[in-house]
């Protein structure tokens, strides 16, 4: 557990595995931290070198004031790559983090040697839509939300099991500033454009019962990218690193060999 102050924020960040090892860049959702990935990385290949982060307003990094911008989320891993000197890595989005990657790579390409957009899209909802539900956090907190977010990132069959109360408890926890601030920040975000300029290996995964980010728009986001691939994970909803975790790592572990990343 490390903390780096980018000049404008600062990051809680965590380096697992060999200095010297192939990195991999790993950035979640809106509402969680870095403990998103811990369910797949025992079952990743040995030798890599492992970075997570916890974005603004999440986790034990600080929560400047709302709103923020897709512009800034950018800058901020920007950074903390710089700072630790990561070149040529896979970088793991899921969410926001993966319409963070895709800012990242378009104006980062040396940073970035393959894209794994996980659960997102080069565009999520709508204006109108993030304006309700930034609402309804100012007015409520998160708590207001939690039931439904819940229903949108997880089946109906996890719903069920205890695990449940861990990921809500994580989200409702979390800062109500930070949490609306990121919700800004996909509202402002239309990346259709400069994700079809980007021409690198990427691998989109989706969810089969996602209702934040549901497999055909997964899928068109990954059309924009000449040659990528894309995998549909069933029984699964927003978050399949958590309910489907050992398939979740097979595909992550054929795409880093796939592309020479192990």
């Amino acid at each position: 557990m490390k903390m780096f102050d980018t000049g404008e924020v600062r990051l809680h960040y965590r380096v697992d595995g060999p200095d010297d090892g192939p990195p991999v860049v790993f950035s979640n959702s809106l509402g969680t931290d870095m403990r998103l990935w811990d369910p797949i990385l025992p079952l990743l290949p040995k030798g890599l070198r492992i970075i997570r982060y916890d974005k603004r307003g999440h986790g034990l990094s600080s929560c400047p004031p709302a709103p923020y911008s897709m512009g800034s989320l950018v800058t901020d891993v920007e950074r903390l790559m710089d700072h630790l000197k990561v070149k040529d890595c896979v970088f793991v989005g899921l969410s926001i983090g993966g319409m963070t990657a895709q800012g990242l790579a378009v104006k980062r390409l040396d940073l970035i040697r393959a894209l794994v957009l996980s659960n997102t899209a080069a565009k999520i909802g709508t204006v109108e839509m993030w304006d309700e539900r930034i609402a309804a956090v100012e007015k409520g907190g998160i708590e207001a939300l939690a039931d439904a977010v819940m229903e949108r990132w997880f089946s109906k069959d996890f719903r069920a099991t205890p695990e449940l109360e861990l990921w809500r408890n994580m989200l409702v926890r979390g800062e109500d500033a930070g949490y609306a601030g990121c919700s800004a920040a996909i509202s402002g975000t239309d990346f259709y454009a400069t994700t079809a300029t980007l021409r690198l290996p990427a691998l989109g995964i989706a969810g089969a019962e996602d209702g934040s980010t549901p497999p055909d728009l997964v899928r068109e986001m990954m059309d924009l990218i000449p040659g990528s691939r894309f995998h549909l994970i069933r029984k699964a909803g927003h978050l399949p690193c958590v309910e489907q975790p050992e398939e979740y790592a097979q595909v992550l572990t054929d795409f880093l060999k796939a592309v020479g990343h192990v």
